[in-house]
């Protein structure tokens, strides 16, 4: 009997999911992703999957503003682009698929940009009650709703690996959760005017309650699914946005960012949100240092761990 040809296709990663792993935050952006046409998708060739040495390739079909459904096998469209299971039947086809790494959720129920802004606005207010009280009764079941969401996008990427001849298992499926953009450590006065206008026990919560919580929710999907998980809610403690005063440099999450080449490429269309769409998200050297415990994760073969700053400073997996 003769043995099986050898696949001498070229080996690949690929990412899915919405801007914390598309590369918002991280500049260098794709062209074509910077808002031509309406297209804003920030796709950087800095972003943390182009960060990894798991294979030979590595693609990113993430999206900012993504949600589950986006990454679906549905019938949707966001910023100009179709379903990312469906993009990735081509690409698993094309090419020996080793990884798929996935982070989405943040914009289903938690509405996690939404939430920043409001917390901003609570800043601006000093008179009013802080966002953190309202998100105490309402984030728990925002978590909720959004599970079954993520779920069914794991079963979605899952089938197009599938249609592209992949048996189950034949393949590292990674489900990762957020590292938290803020912190209370911050300077107690200037932490405003320096690019994060947080109330500091706002900040607090969301480091140590509200991103915690998220985390479990996804560990939680992850074990449903029976997909691996990678738990990034430390992954930038200590490297968080305005954790190093009054020079942005060590830190690993973007500040306010106003982007006034986004009205070059986007025009008129870049006026709102657009134009500070980088803000509180991970930078380039953020991104590195999340492909660098990816690259770990995988290398490991276990099925969950946490990305953590050792002693040297780097971001490393701790099973």
């Amino acid at each position: 009997m003769s043995a099986a040809p050898a696949d001498t296709r070229p080996t690949a990663i690929v990412s899915l999911g919405d801007s914390a792993i598309s590369g918002e935050g991280a500049g260098s952006y794709e062209p074509g992703t910077e808002g031509e046409n309406g297209n804003w998708c920030h796709r950087s060739t800095r972003a943390l999957v182009h960060q990894t040495q798991v294979a030979s390739r590595t693609i990113n079909l993430a999206c900012s503003g993504a949600d589950s459904a986006n990454v679906s096998l549905a019938d949707t469209v966001h910023y100009t682009e179709g379903s990312q299971a469906r993009r990735l039947i081509e690409i698993a086809r094309v090419n020996r698929v080793t990884t798929v790494i996935l982070q989405i959720g943040a914009n289903d129920d938690p509405q996690f940009a939404d939430t920043i802004v409001s917390c901003i606005a609570a800043w601006v207010n000093p008179f009013g009650s802080s966002c953190r009280s309202s998100l105490q009764t309402q984030w728990p079941a925002r978590l909720a709703a959004m599970a079954p969401k993520v779920e069914a996008a794991i079963a979605d990427v899952r089938s197009a690996m599938t249609q592209a001849g992949y048996a189950a298992g034949s393949y590292n499926f990674i489900l990762t959760s957020y590292a938290s953009p803020v912190t209370e450590k911050m300077d107690k006065v200037l932490h405003g005017p320096q690019g994060c206008p947080l109330r500091l026990a706002d900040a607090e919560y969301g480091r140590t309650v509200a991103v915690p919580q998220f985390s479990d929710a996804l560990r939680g999907v992850a074990a449903r699914a029976g997909v691996k998980f990678l738990d990034f809610a430390r992954a930038t403690e200590g490297h968080e946005a305005c954790s190093k005063g009054n020079s942005s440099a060590g830190e690993w999450q973007r500040r306010i960012t106003v982007d006034p080449e986004a009205l070059v490429h986007g025009g008129l269309d870049a006026i709102g949100i657009h134009l500070a769409q980088q803000s509180f998200h991970p930078n380039a050297e953020g991104h590195a240092q999340l492909g660098r415990c990816v690259t770990e994760f995988v290398a490991a073969g276990v099925g969950a761990a946490r990305c953590l700053a050792g002693a040297d400073g780097n971001l490393h997996a701790v099973a």
